[in-house]
């Protein structure tokens, strides 16, 4: 069954409830019964309204900022990686070690430089980046340690080749938007309703009130844009940077 089904079946449901409950009560009540006597609930409801909705405004803000930090990490843990791939590559003989460090600055170069723009308009990964990548294991897994030194480098240089690996495939997976449809069906909706329960209230048109209402509107707008905007980490604005592979690799001329 489609989720756009089931959260209409949901909202029909409890719309009837609710309905079908304040339906029968009224046939209960008397006809010597005072309405003025009872409070109001439309205030009560409209201020329950915007609570909830500040609420969820606030949980999809930090659900987004959250994705962003950890897009951020994992492109730091993907530069750290390879920086100590470069580093511990030291103990190898020159020829090796030369191959390495090659490898390990073309792939960190095209990264910053190709994969990463193709990444934020795309929202994916490049195959050209995965065979760079997986250039730097076979240079790593496919010498032969000759001495004992160079044997205890040789595992710690396989963990960190895998955990560049999986950092990448991270930052891939969070390069696209991570809000589902239906949480902005709620956002927006939700947007109108607050916004529009405005006018149960007996708006006037006093500078003051015409005021409040404009920025209030333009408050919630600019909610959803910062949402917006954070929802893809690597696409828009306020994104996660390339910083940590400029600061570990500022040998190369990346950026440019």
């Amino acid at each position: 069954m489609s989720e756009w089904l089931v959260l209409s079946l949901a909202m029909a449901a409890a719309c009837a409830v609710v309905l079908s409950i304040a339906f029968f009560n009224h046939r209960r009540i008397g006809e010597d019964d005072d309405p003025n006597e009872t409070p109001d609930v439309i205030e009560y409801m409209t201020m329950m309204i915007g609570v909830i909705y500040a609420i969820v405004l606030g949980l999809a803000i930090a659900g987004v900022w959250e994705g962003r930090g950890a897009a951020q990490e994992y492109v730091r843990q993907e530069a750290q990686a390879l920086h100590e791939i470069s580093v511990r590559s030291q103990v190898y003989p020159a020829e090796v070690r030369a191959k390495i460090r090659a490898d390990v600055d073309a792939y960190v170069t095209f990264v910053v430089d190709t994969e990463w723009k193709a990444m934020a308009d795309g929202g994916e990964l490049t195959d050209r980046g995965g065979e760079l990548l997986e250039r730097i294991r076979r240079d790593v897994t496919d010498y032969e340690p000759q001495t004992d030194h160079e044997g205890q480098a040789y595992q710690p240089l396989v963990d960190q080749v895998a955990v560049a690996d999986d950092a990448r495939s991270a930052r891939g997976a969070s390069a696209g938007a991570t809000m589902p449809g239906v949480v902005w069906f709620g956002l927006i909706t939700g947007a109108l309703v607050t916004v529009g329960l405005i006018f149960t209230l007996q708006i006037r048109r006093s500078f003051r009130e015409m005021l409040l209402a404009g920025l209030f509107s333009a408050l919630i707008a600019f909610l959803l844009f910062l949402i917006w905007d954070f929802d893809a980490p690597f696409g828009r604005g306020i994104s996660a940077t390339a910083e940590p592979f400029l600061t570990q690799f500022s040998h190369l001329d990346l950026g440019g």
